[in-house]
This record gives C-alpha cells, sequence and structure tokens, in this order.
C-alpha cells in the first residue's frame, strides 16, 4: 500500500524533475494549439500515461525492445517535436504533405480536417513518444521495473499505473492552468498568429535540444546547484517505504525499524513459510535438492537471501555462518537463498568459488530466475526468514545489524523445538566489519546503459561506445569516466586506458567489476594513491578501507582496455 501512494506521488513529482522540465512546454504547449479544450487536455496526458505503461512493460518482457539505447527514444521523441513544431511555425506545411494530400483524396476529408484543425492524432503522437524519455526520471519508476515487476506482474502493473496516474493528473492541473492564462492573451486560435509561431520555435529547439542530449546537461547543471532535485525526495521516501513495506499481519507482530534494518517478529503463529519453487542448483548439499518441507516437525529453518557481490550480504554472511555452527547441532537448518543481481551471479561456479571464499558451508539454493524470492514477495539483499518447526514464518529481518536480536530469536525457536531453554553465549563473529549506514550520503552507482543515472558525462541510458572527456567542474555523487567506453545493459566496458573519477561521502568504498585477462588498477583517494588492485574475476572489489567518513574524491586510473566496471557501493 505504501509503494502504491509513493508511486502517486512520484507520478506527481516527476513533473518537477530536471528531466522532465524541458518538455513541460511541448506537453502545455499542445494542449494549448487550437482552440483550448480539456480535450485535447487529456488527449496529451492520457497518451503520455499509456505510452509509459507499455514502453515498461515492452522494456521488461522483450529483449529485442530492451537492446534500444534510451538515446534512440530521445532522438524519435525530438524528430516527432520537431516536425510539429515546423507544423505550427509554417501552418501551410501541414497542407503540402503528402500523406494528408492522400488522405483527402481517398475522401477521408474528416480525419485529414481532424489531423489539421483539432490535431487530436497529433497531441496522440506527441504523448505516446515521450513516454520513454519521461520513464527515465524517477528512482521510484526504476523500483517498479527492477523489483516490482519481476516478483509479481500485476502488482508491478498496479503500481506503473498509479505512477502514470499521479503524473497525468499533475500535467493536466498544469494544463488547465496554462490553458486559463493564454486565453487571456488572445490569438490562441490563430494558426498564423503570434503564439502558433512563438510555440512552433519553442517545439523546434525543444526538439534539437532532446536528439543532441542537451536536455541532459540541463538536468546535471540544475541538480548541480539544488535546484528541483526531486531525486533526495523520492530517494528519501524510498527509503521510509523500505522501513515500512512489510505491513504487519496480526496484533502479536512488532515491528521493530532502524535507518538500514527492519526486524519483524511473530510472538505468536506467523504465517506458513512458502516452499522453494524452481531452484537452478544446490551447493554445498552433495548434489542433492533440499526444501524447507522436509524439516517440517524436525527442525527450525533459517532463510537467509544473498548474492554474493553485495557488500551488505557479505557483511551479514560470518553472522550466519556463526549461527549455523552453534546451533546446527540443536535443530538449526540454515538455507542461503542466492538470488542474482547482475547475470554472472547466475553462475554456478562463481557462486561454488564465493561460497568457498566466504567460508560457508551450510546448504545453498541457486534461485536464477527468482522463483523463490517472489513466492517470499522479497524485495531486498539481504534478507532473513526464521521459520519454525511448523513452517511458520516467526521472525523476519531485513538488511544488516540486529544480529543480537536474531540469534536471540534463534534460540527461542530452537527452545520451542527442543521443550528446553537454549542458552549460548552471544558472541561477536571474527571477520566482521562495523558500519554506520546513517553516516553514508553517497547512493548505490550503476554504471551499465539501464540503470546509469548516476553518470556525470555521456549520455545516460545509451548503449553502445562513447569517447568521453573528464569536465573541468565535476559534482558530488556522479561517475564521471575518461576515454572510450561501450556501454552494456549491466556495465561499461573500458576500449582504451580510462579513468574514473567519484566524489563520494562515506568511509569505504567498493567496486564490482571484473577484466578477462586481468589487470591493475591504481586507486587514488583525495589525489593521494591509495593502492594498486588487481581485477580479473566478477566479483565485489574493495577500493578504499578509511578511516573517517565524510566527503573525499576517489579516482581510479585503468590502464588499457577489458575493464568492465558494474557498481559503486559505499560503507
Amino acid at each position: 500500500m505504501i509503494l502504491l501512494i509513493l508511486s502517486f506521488v512520484a507520478g506527481v513529482l516527476t513533473v518537477l524533475a530536471p528531466c522532465t522540465l524541458p518538455l513541460l512546454p511541448v506537453i502545455v504547449g499542445s494542449s494549448l494549439s487550437g482552440v483550448p479544450s480539456r480535450k485535447k487536455v487529456f488527449t496529451v496526458t492520457f497518451s503520455l500515461g499509456v505510452s509509459i505503461i507499455v514502453f515498461t512493460f515492452l522494456l521488461k518482457v522483450s529483449s529485442v525492445f530492451i537492446s534500444v539505447p534510451q538515446a534512440t527514444w530521445g532522438v524519435i521523441s525530438g524528430i516527432i517535436i520537431i516536425l510539429f513544431g515546423l507544423t505550427s511555425l509554417f501552418p501551410g506545411l501541414w497542407e503540402s504533405l503528402p500523406f494528408v494530400n492522400k488522405l483527402n483524396r481517398d475522401s477521408n476529408e474528416l480525419l485529414a480536417t481532424g489531423y489539421k484543425k483539432e490535431n487530436f492524432w497529433g497531441n496522440v503522437i506527441i504523448g505516446l513518444s515521450l513516454g520513454p524519455v519521461f520513464s527515465s526520471c524517477s528512482p521510484t519508476y526504476f523500483v517498479i521495473l527492477a523489483t516490482v515487476l519481476p516478483q509479481s506482474l500485476a502488482f508491478g502493473l498496479i503500481d506503473l499505473f498509479v505512477y502514470a496516474l499521479g503524473l497525468s493528473l499533475a500535467l493536466i492541473s498544469i494544463s488547465f492552468a496554462g490553458q486559463k492564462i493564454i486565453s487571456h492573451l488572445g490569438g490562441i486560435s490563430d494558426t498564423h498568429g503570434y503564439f502558433r509561431r512563438t510555440l512552433g520555435v519553442i517545439f523546434i529547439l525543444l526538439g534539437i535540444l532532446i536528439i543532441f542530449g542537451i536536455d541532459k546537461k540541463i538536468e546535471v547543471r540544475l541538480l548541480s546547484v539544488g535546484l528541483f532535485d526531486i531525486t533526495k525526495v523520492e530517494q528519501s521516501l524510498l527509503k521510509l517505504n523500505d522501513s515500512k513495506s512489510k505491513t504487519v499481519l496480526d496484533n502479536s507482530t512488532e515491528a521493530l525499524a532502524t535507518s538500514s534494518t527492519k526486524t519483524i517478529i511473530k510472538k505468536s503463529h506467523g504465517p506458513k513459510a512458502p516452499e522453494i519453487v524452481n531452484p537452478s542448483g544446490f551447493i554445498n548439499t552433495g548434489g542433492e535438492p533440499i526444501t524447507i518441507g522436509q524439516f517440517k516437525g524436525k527442525k527450525v529453518v533459517l532463510l537467509d537471501i544473498w548474492t554474493y557481490s553485495c557488500i551488505n550480504c557479505q557483511r551479514t554472511l560470518p553472522y550466519v555462518e556463526s549461527w549455523y555452527e552453534k546451533y546446527k547441532d540443536m535443530g538449526l537448518v540454515v538455507i542461503g537463498l542466492h538470488t542474482p543481481e547482475f547475470a554472472f551471479e547466475k553462475v554456478k561456479l562463481n557462486v561454488e568459488d564465493a561460497t568457498k571464499r566466504f567460508g560457508l558451508t551450510y546448504p545453498i539454493v541457486m534461485d536464477n530466475d527468482y522463483s523463490t524470492w517472489t513466492a517470499f514477495g522479497n524485495q531486498y539483499w539481504p534478507r532473513k526468514y526464521l521459520i519454525n518447526e511448523d513452517g511458520e514464518i516467526i521472525y523476519d529481518h531485513i538488511g544488516e545489524g540486529n544480529y543480537d536480536e536474531t540469534e536471540k530469536a534463534i534460540q527461542n525457536a530452537l527452545s520451542e523445538l527442543n521443550g528446553k531453554e537454549v542458552i549460548v553465549n552471544i558472541t561477536e563473529p571474527k571477520n566482521t566489519i562495523s558500519v554506520e549506514p546513517e553516516k553514508v550520503a553517497s547512493p548505490e552507482t550503476y554504471f551499465g546503459a539501464s540503470r546509469n543515472e548516476y553518470l556525470g558525462n555521456g549520455k545516460r541510458g545509451t548503449a553502445g561506445e562513447q569517447k568521453l572527456t573528464l569536465p573541468t567542474v565535476m559534482f558530488s555523487n556522479l561517475a564521471y569516466l575518461d576515454g572510450s567506453w561501450y556501454f552494456s545493459s549491466e556495465y561499461a566496458t573500458t576500449q582504451t586506458s580510462a579513468k574514473i573519477v567519484f566524489k563520494y561521502n562515506a568511509k569505504n568504498v567498493y567496486m564490482v567489476a571484473s577484466s578477462d585477462q586481468g589487470m591493475n588498477v591504481t586507486v587514488l583517494k583525495d589525489g593521494k594513491f591509495e593502492k594498486t588492485l588487481f581485477i580479473k574475476g566478477n566479483q565485489l572489489y574493495s577500493l578504499i578501507e578509511g578511516s573517517d567518513y565524510g566527503e573525499h574524491t576517489l579516482e581510479i586510473d585503468i590502464p588499457s582496455a577489458g575493464l568492465n566496471a558494474f557498481t559503486f557501493t559505499f560503507g
């Protein structure tokens, strides 16, 4: 329910996003062309809303569609906007278009008149063409695309519809206000008047800005000076959603939340735990399959959802392993559910190597297609479900932290299982890393074209090769690249020697990366040498292990082609 409300609010806020502000004249102007009418307003906004939903659905289900770079949609939108600008600037141009003459020749005069006078289909086309552009302007939109839709098509489409509804209602309000103002100025219905010609010029200029990506530069500039930064507002709302997204199932449920974690303890019977669905492989089981149901009436099961390149997951693993070692002889079974974020995490050999590297001895189930993740209704890495001997979820924890509380919940469940109190000293395992999430002020930053919203230079959301140079001025929490890079959906690959510069606010910096041949990169912090790091296999690498939280500058010098950069994370 909270995500529904957030989706609606996000749709409204998208109208004020830097990436949509340059497009507002197109939306408002389209609804003002000709005689002002509510029909025009609804036509443009309804078409835009439909376009966002259809575009998102196709983006998620069609591998052909997703391979089309985001910049291509910008070019298409820009061309359409320029064409309509030309017809507003030169009304006679419309009548001279061949297909309009053909419509007349085929006696479709009504439709042709509709194009020329009411411009109904023109407004439809404009609304439809802008859907892909508006779709990339909201963090909430990416949450729906990346997490909700994979879990449930129905809920994902509902959230998407509510997002489009909020955006459409905001645009309708702005368009009505614009109509009311412009109607008092006169000359709006004159196809050769100043208003229509001014509108045409604005359309043409905006089309050019979109085609050449200048609108994105305007967006970065607006963000850099702190204007219209609705992204921060949405991210704050998303954090609120993270801390409240799991609803209380009955009056006996107590929710405990911190800024980065959330715990739900069932003091009485909880909901039945779903079964493991369509596993992709098993590790540490001797090749034998494992289920939750096989332990009903016999054991307590701790299900830990993780993925091996996630730093938040990695920091919890020493605790999970220690619990398994301490309590396995008392009736505890730990099952690690490995649900991948990146394609390379679907490779069993990679997961096996990570399992050995982290010293995990409990069973691991590979959940490559998110089937079990979806069955549990999960949205987070890491997440832990404690399941009692009756197959009920009695404890639920999202994120890091609250380790003492989790261990106490395990002891309580084992006490019920064994009919006697389990008392074991709670101690800190070895190789743990303490973090203060509330002091981390830099977001997870992706390099791949599908999610590189924090790319500081170059074209965001654009697959293919880009030759980039570092700007003279660089802003915080944006990744700036130097050299030639090829952007795939999940990662960016160096084509030459290259450099990455990132001004971050945290203590530690991690990077998911790989290199087929292996290479040494040089890491600098605040202009001083930090380390030389050898990168080869697909995994998370520690770039900086700081001594204090604060704002610093990271530089990575990459000597040659072949480095694959996936993401930065911070701690």
